[in-house]
């Protein structure tokens, strides 16, 4: 089944009693097969609470709500699963570790530790204006201008801001035999990220189908995949991917973009393993990619 990382941050802004009852009724408003993974870390200006949610798709309702609470206690929601890893090791290593740091059992226990913290940084001078900013990730609806995105030249000078972009089916463009075999980038002004056209062979699972199809493009954060199995938008499909040295891509993928059309049809999925040898598998494949003259 798979996991969404969640992480809450506040600070000496918040509002501790308010905090207090949103993390209390996190049971509720999240509720998981399982036991949720709780992880408190309280730091000299801020508090974190990290939340790993094994559910079986996606809660987008549930997650719009906790984002609005977490606005409204004055503290920043980041959904860890859609920061690129090096981001996500680098914001647990800096907001989630050091010798105050709590692995808890129950919600409950978490609002008391985060409402005692945050009751101390409120008194101290001076206080923050507002709260924390968490890192910049990507938007979960950002493929309704995938196509649009994927026509559009590279910018001289990228932005600054780098999140990894889940692949997307290419718009269609008049090129020679030569360049549609070669991979190309795309960037748009909220993302940087590259995609590469491929055709590698996977399959993937659901409740009901077992389906043999072709990845037609693939970047850090996901792949496209042509096929007529197209399951929903929040779904969550377990992948395989053969990549062309013999190594294998395999994990849970969310569905993320279906693109209804008889010929080119298909869905975009965004990968949520957390392992590290997933990671480090694609990242060699992709700077293979990158690296080859015909990129």
């Amino acid at each position: 089944m798979p996991v969404f990382g969640l992480a809450a941050l506040w600070n000496g802004s918040a509002r501790a009693e308010r905090v207090r009852e949103l993390v209390e009724g996190l049971g509720a408003l999240l509720p998981s097969p399982k036991p949720p993974g709780i992880v408190v870390a309280l730091r000299e200006a801020e508090a974190t609470l990290e939340v790993k949610l094994e559910v079986p798709s996606y809660p987008r309702t549930a997650l719009e709500e906790l984002t609005q609470q977490v606005e409204e206690s004055g503290g920043t929601l980041v959904e860890l699963w859609r920061l690129p890893k090096a981001s996500r090791d680098a914001f647990r290593k800096d907001s989630l570790t050091g010798p105050d740091t709590h692995q808890l059992e129950d919600f409950e226990a978490a609002a008391i530790v985060l409402h005692g913290h945050l009751q101390q940084l409120a008194v101290r001078e001076p206080v923050p204006e507002g709260p924390p900013p968490g890192p910049a990730s990507v938007p979960i609806d950002f493929f309704a201008q995938g196509n649009k995105a994927a026509a559009t030249p590279a910018p001289a000078e990228p932005p600054k801001a780098a999140t990894p972009e889940v692949a997307a089916e290419p718009a269609p463009a008049q090129e020679t035999a030569q360049e549609s075999s070669r991979a190309y980038e795309t960037f748009d002004t909220q993302r940087l990220g590259r995609r590469f056209a491929v055709k590698l062979d996977m399959v993937f699972r659901t409740e009901l189908d077992f389906v043999r199809e072709h990845a037609t493009n693939i970047s850090n954060g996901g792949l496209f995949v042509r096929t007529a199995h197209r399951p929903p938008v929040d779904s969550v499909v377990t992948v395989q991917v053969k990549l062309p040295n013999g190594e294998r891509l395999q994990g849970d993928a969310l569905v993320v973009h279906v693109v209804d059309d008889p010929y080119k049809g298909g869905v975009g999925l965004a990968f949520l393993n957390d392992d590290p040898t997933f990671a480090e598998t694609l990242d060699r494949y992709l700077a293979s990619l990158a690296s080859s003259p015909a990129s």
